[in-house]
C-alpha cells in the first residue's frame, strides 16, 4: 500500500513538473539578451547612422553572435522653384545652376533613399570581438549603392566607410540625404584605428590611410595621374554625458599628384585641412550642431564640392598647379517639443579662394566662389518605426564672376524603419 501511494505521489509530481507553464524569468533573460544586443549593434554601426539597429534580430546559441538586418523605406514628396536641381533627394547647392526659361519649377517624387542593411557581430562583449557592417541605398535611379562596407576588430575598421576626418554624428538632422553643404561626408575606401582612453573611455584619437580621389583643374600642359600616396587623417574626440556629447578636433594631410608636360615629371602638391566639430545640449530639449573646415586642396572632401575641381587649380597662364584654399562652417540647433516631436534649423557657408587662371579645363569665371544651405525642418515619430517630417531648404550658388542662381525646396517625408 505504501509503495502504492509512493509511485502515485511520484507520477503526480512529475507530471506537475511537465504540465507547469514556463517560468516567467523567460522573458525576462530574453529582455537581458535583447539589451545587451542593441548595445553591441549599436557600437558597431556607423557614425550617424545609429539607427542602422534592427527591430528584428537573430541571436546564435551561447551567445556567440547577434545578427541584424533592417532598413527603411523613405519617401519624399515636395516641389523645388527658382533654379530647380534634378536630383530630389539630395539637395547640392554646387549643383544649383541658371536654367532654361519655363523650368523655374519641379515636382519631386522619390523613394530613393530608401535602405538596407546587414549589421553582425560575433564573440560579442569579448576581447575578440569581430564587427561587420553592409548598408546600402537606390539613390542610383533606385539601383543599390553601397554605402558601408567594413570590418571591426579591436579598434581597427577596414573597408569602404566615411573618413576619420568626418564627424557624421554631428550632422543635424534632414530629410535631404545631402545635409549642410560643408559637410566632409563622403564615403572611401579606408584603413583605420581607434583607441578609447581615460577613466569612463571619454577621450578617443584615430588616425587612418584612405584611398585618394582628388578633383582638379588641368591646362592644356598639366594632366591629372594616378595617385601615389593615401590621405592621412588623425583625430582627437572628447566625449561627456555618456557619448551623447562631444567635442572633435581632427586634421588631413594629401599628397595631390599632377604631370607637367612641359618638363615631363609629375608635381606632388602638398594640400592639407582642419576641423572642429561636435554636437552638445545647450540648456534641456534644446541641442547644438556645428562644423568648421579650413584647408588647402581639400575643396572635394566637402560634399558641397566634389568634382568641380578645386582641390588643384592653374595660377594666370603658368604651366603649374597650386593648391586651393578653401573654408566651411555650419551651425545647427535641435529643439525636442516631446520626445517623439522636434524641430531643426541650420545654416552653412562655403568659400574657395581658387586663384585666377587662363586655358583651365574649368572656365575661370564660372568657377564656384561660395554657396549658402539653409534648412528648416519639423519631424514627428508616430511610432518606434513610423517618422514623417517637413522640411524647407534655400540654397544659393555665387561664382567668380559674380553670376548666380539660387533654389528652395518644400519637401515632406514618411518613412517605416524595419
Amino acid at each position: 500500500m505504501k509503495r502504492s501511494l509512493l509511485l502515485a505521489a511520484a507520477t503526480v509530481t512529475v507530471f506537475a513538473a511537465v504540465a507547469r507553464p514556463p517560468h516567467k524569468q523567460e522573458p525576462r533573460i530574453y529582455s537581458d539578451l535583447k539589451e545587451k544586443s542593441h548595445e553591441v549593434l549599436t557600437d558597431n554601426a556607423p557614425e550617424g547612422f545609429k539607427d542602422a539597429v534592427p527591430h528584428f534580430a537573430i541571436f546564435g546559441k551561447t551567445d556567440k553572435f547577434y545578427l541584424g538586418i533592417g532598413g527603411a523605406v523613405k519617401a519624399t514628396v515636395g516641389v523645388d522653384w527658382g533654379a530647380p536641381t534634378d536630383n530630389p533627394n539630395e539637395f547640392v547647392t554646387g549643383d544649383i545652376l541658371p536654367v532654361a526659361p519655363g523650368n523655374e519649377t519641379k515636382f519631386n517624387l522619390s523613394a530613393m533613399q530608401s535602405n538596407l542593411f546587414v549589421n553582425f557581430v560575433a564573440f560579442p562583449n569579448t576581447d575578440n570581438q569581430l564587427g561587420a557592417f553592409i548598408g546600402m541605398n537606390f539613390l542610383n535611379n533606385y539601383c543599390p549603392v553601397l554605402q558601408y562596407a567594413y570590418l571591426k576588430y579591436r579598434g581597427i575598421k577596414v573597408g569602404y566607410d566615411y573618413s576619420v576626418f568626418s564627424d557624421n554624428g554631428a550632422m543635424p538632422p534632414t530629410i535631404d540625404y545631402e545635409g549642410p553643404n560643408v559637410c566632409t561626408a563622403s564615403p572611401l575606401p579606408t584603413l583605420n584605428y581607434t583607441y578609447a582612453f581615460g577613466k569612463k573611455k571619454e577621450w578617443s584619437v584615430g588616425v587612418g590611410i584612405e584611398l585618394p580621389s582628388p578633383s582638379i583643374t588641368t591646362t592644356a600642359r598639366t594632366r591629372s595621374v594616378n595617385q601615389a600616396v593615401p590621405d592621412i587623417p588623425v583625430a582627437l574626440k572628447y566625449s561627456w554625458n555618456g557619448g551623447d556629447d562631444w567635442v572633435k578636433a581632427s586634421a588631413i594631410m594629401r599628397n595631390i599628384y599632377y604631370h607637367n608636360e612641359v618638363t615631363a615629371k609629375n608635381v606632388d602638391v602638398v594640400g592639407w585641412g582642419i576641423s572642429l566639430s561636435g554636437t552638445a545640449e545647450i540648456v534641456p530639449n534644446l541641442r547644438g550642431y556645428w562644423t568648421g573646415v579650413y584647408g588647402h586642396g581639400i575643396a572635394s572632401l566637402m560634399q558641397d564640392c566634389g568634382g568641380l575641381g578645386m582641390d588643384l587649380s592653374p595660377v594666370g597662364t603658368q604651366n603649374y598647379l597650386t593648391a586651393a584654399k578653401t573654408w566651411g562652417a555650419y551651425g545647427g540647433l535641435q529643439y525636442n517639443f516631446t520626445d517623439n516631436v522636434y524641430c531643426s534649423a541650420t545654416y552653412s557657408h562655403i568659400r574657395n579662394y581658387a586663384k585666377e587662371w587662363k586655358g583651365g579645363s574649368n572656365p575661370y569665371g564660372e568657377q564656384y566662389k561660395y554657396a549658402q544651405y539653409a534648412v528648416g525642418n519639423i519631424f514627428w515619430n508616430i511610432s518606434p518605426i513610423i517618422t514623417t517630417g517637413l522640411e524647407y531648404i534655400y540654397g544659393r550658388r555665387v561664382n567668380v564672376d559674380g553670376s548666380q542662381a539660387h533654389d528652395n525646396r518644400l519637401q515632406a517625408m514618411l518613412q517605416v524603419s524595419f
